[in-house]
């Protein structure tokens, strides 16, 4: 039986209308979560942007004052230093809690007895609010005899140290608190990874009579690298803005020596009332993350295309 040309027509018209209404479903259903996107994101970027633009009183803009803004924020001698403060707090991110969780993840992964309660232990920091966490941190780092570190050394008959008050400590002593309660989420997603690896590489291996380290050097590594860089740029763009770590413990001291480039904004936002340059030192800072956020991205895609 043949069909004419007009069924024909019809039919493929009946098939896009089709695809037409899926389609209008489809976007009827990410129309909230799209509207809260526009809302809650983009909206208030592009707002900081025209703000950092111009003098404003309070949060009124009142004058269309270009650049000013920007180039008073990268004219401040205080500019440098704290760029550079917040690069110590990435170095100092990536020396000690970069490889921690991996090395956790491991340990959990090569575990026969008490897994999932090690599990639940090492989870607990994570789900802890930061402040809660920071302001426990400080008591811990506390100057006089009273801090937790202290009365350790009064033990062995030390002397109290200033432990947040050291300039050249206070940094990484804060990153020590940050990676005690980012390391489980890390440690999870290594420990995920883990688990997709061929255990029968592992056999093979063992039956050629790889060690454990030749084991974790020519199988484990290079199973997991992928994770291994995304984690990594992961933890650069969410160290790079460090807010409350710095507010709660030390209030960026001694001397702005742990003060980070959000927490200036903060600072320059809401304690000296300064709106369009705290919005200008948001923007570079956004624009430095978009930079980190596309290198992420391009290196997932070529990673997945990899696997």
């Amino acid at each position: 039986m043949k069909i004419s040309n007009k069924e024909k027509t019809s039919a493929k018209a009946g098939k896009k209308f089709s695809l037409a209404g899926k389609e209008a479903e489809a976007w009827l259903l990410i129309a909230p979560l799209l509207f809260l996107v526009v809302l809650l994101i983009w909206y208030p970027q592009i707002m900081s942007f025209f703000w950092s633009m111009c003098d404003m009183q309070g949060y009124t803009p009142t004058a269309f004052v270009g650049l000013k803004n920007y180039k008073s924020i990268l004219s401040n001698t205080m500019f440098v230093k704290i760029l550079l403060n917040t690069l110590k707090y990435v170095f100092w991110s990536l020396v000690i809690g970069y490889l921690l969780p991996l090395i956790v993840a491991i340990m959990m992964n090569e575990m026969v007895h008490f897994k999932s309660g090690f599990k639940t232990l090492i989870y607990f920091p994570h789900v802890l609010p930061g402040v809660a966490v920071s302001l426990m941190w400080y008591l811990m780092y506390f100057p006089d005899e009273g801090g937790m570190l202290n009365m350790i050394l009064a033990l062995f008959g030390a002397k109290p140290m200033d432990w947040l008050q050291n300039e050249a400590l206070t940094i990484p002593l804060i990153i020590i608190s940050t990676t005690w309660k980012a390391m489980p989420g890390g440690m999870l997603m290594y420990y995920a990874t883990l688990q997709g690896v061929n255990r029968d590489l592992y056999e093979a291996a063992t039956i050629d009579g790889a060690g454990v380290l030749r084991r974790l050097w020519s199988i484990t590594l290079p199973q997991i690298s992928g994770t291994m860089l995304l984690m990594l740029i992961n933890q650069i763009i969410g160290i790079f803005q460090i807010l409350e770590q710095p507010m709660a413990m030390t209030g960026g001291g001694p001397n702005n020596a742990s003060i980070s480039l959000v927490y200036w904004s903060y600072k320059q936002g809401f304690e000296n009332f300064r709106v369009g340059p705290a919005m200008a030192i948001g923007n570079i800072v956004f624009a430095i993350l978009i930079i980190m956020t596309i290198f992420y991205f391009k290196l997932n895609k070529k990673i997945e295309a990899n696997n």
